[in-house]
């Protein structure tokens, strides 16, 4: 995949996970945030838990999930950490990171406090 047939395919994967969580109840309140770590691909709220949500789009679940790696996870985290020292009870928030997984037919698989594992 060309590289902006791959970015266009990507910024397609963000937004049907995001309709995915505003649906579901947990509105996505900020998109591609940057902090001191890099980029969060999504950030949704529910109630008073902030979600974290790295979205992977490739041709199969299976693809996607192997792109995760420790050294992503800790930029991630990192950003988060910023993030949440805006939120009133600072780094007191509760917080999850989610991973959502996009394959080549559109089919969403989210894999809730993935970085708890």
């Amino acid at each position: 995949m060309s590289g902006s047939r791959s970015y266009h395919a990507g910024v397609a994967a963000e937004d049907q996970v995001a309709r995915l969580y505003d649906r579901s109840g947990r509105p996505v309140i900020a998109r591609r945030w940057r902090g001191p770590g890099g980029e969060i691909d999504l950030i949704a709220r529910n109630g008073a838990e902030v979600i974290f949500i790295e979205v992977k789009h490739a041709r199969s679940h299976a693809i996607a999930a192997e792109r995760i790696t420790p050294r992503q996870m800790a930029r991630i985290t990192a950003s988060a950490a910023c993030f949440i020292g805006g939120e009133p009870a600072g780094q007191e928030t509760p917080v999850r990171f989610d991973v959502a997984l996009v394959d080549g037919t559109g089919r969403i698989e989210v894999l809730e406090n993935a970085f708890a594992a």
